[in-house]
């Protein structure tokens, strides 16, 4: 509890910029639709980020809930921009800022004054960013056009082909993060960044509010990059099968519980994280048998 505000303090005092996406759904309520249907969820970034801790990818930004009185903490610091966007809706306040997206009919409201959103932390201008787009494994995102991948089962051969995934860390980070997605079920994972000018750059795990959405759907095609190439981390698979048998879902549950929106996630969600984990180490064995660890698991020099 004393740590929150000393966070909060410091991102002011050290001019971060932190992005705040506001609730728009209840915890219980079930996305239905296709695998990334739906607004942002702000509980999914907290929790993956907090998963890509436990994970060892440490790629997630750093994510926080906060409930924020609209009328007495943001208003009153509000440029004038974005004071302008501010309206009320009935006994709720509402603003629709200023962004590429925002429309004065999609306006994010508080409960009265008082809105739930998470506090995303921006990298500082001194770590810029070269985003990559498409993505190997993008979906098309229309119901009547599938990607490459979908239907071309040498399609991992050809990403290897690419100079960018040829050599380097880049396609074992693209892997590391299918099974991320998979376990959070984000299935829009359409671009990516590394940092801009950094040989052989990590890749950054950004955006992930298109996850938590349905704990009763596993969307297996997530899992793409894993088992069209067959390949893993040795580092992330010892990872994987320390934290089954309920070791994975136990240590998320106390993290999100120190948050200050807490509870974060129900217990469908839970249980969905380690029915995802089972799958992913199946598909990792099934690769290990038919190829070899040898082949399989990859060991990267320090």
């Amino acid at each position: 509890m004393v740590r929150r505000p000393a966070l909060a303090y410091a991102a002011v005092r050290h001019r971060r910029r932190p992005l705040l996406t506001h609730e728009k759904y209840r915890r219980n309520e079930i996305i239905s639709g296709s695998p990334y249907s739906g607004y942002d969820r702000h509980n999914g970034e907290i929790a993956a980020f907090h998963l890509g801790r436990i994970l060892g990818f440490r790629r997630t930004p750093v994510a926080v809930g906060r409930r924020i009185n609209l009328r007495q903490e943001l208003k009153p610091v509000a440029k004038p921009r974005l004071l302008s966007t501010f309206v009320e809706n009935g006994n709720n306040s509402c603003f629709y800022g200023e962004c590429y997206y925002c429309r004065s009919n999609l306006s994010a409201c508080a409960d009265g004054s008082i809105m739930e959103g998470v506090m995303i932390l921006w990298l500082p201008n001194s770590w810029p960013l070269k985003v990559h787009r498409p993505h190997p494994w993008r979906r098309t995102y229309k119901q009547n056009k599938t990607a490459q991948w979908q239907y071309d089962t040498q399609f991992c051969d050809k990403v290897r082909r690419v100079p960018l995934y040829s050599s380097g860390r880049l396609l074992l980070d693209i892997i590391d993060t299918s099974v991320l997605d998979y376990l959070i079920g984000n299935a829009d994972r359409h671009l990516f960044e590394t940092f801009l000018g950094k040989q052989d750059s990590i890749m950054l795990i950004l955006d992930n509010g298109k996850s938590f959405g349905n704990p009763e759907i596993d969307e297996i095609t997530i899992l793409a990059p894993l088992y069209q190439c067959c390949m893993v981390r040795d580092s992330t698979w010892k990872r994987l099968q320390a934290l089954a048998e309920g070791n994975l879902s136990s240590l998320l549950k106390i993290l999100l519980e120190y948050d200050p929106v807490s509870s974060i996630l129900t217990d469908q969600h839970y249980n969905s994280v380690e029915r995802r984990l089972l799958g992913v180490i199946i598909v990792i064995k099934k690769c290990i048998e038919k190829h070899s660890e040898e082949i399989v698991l990859i060991t990267e020099a320090d």
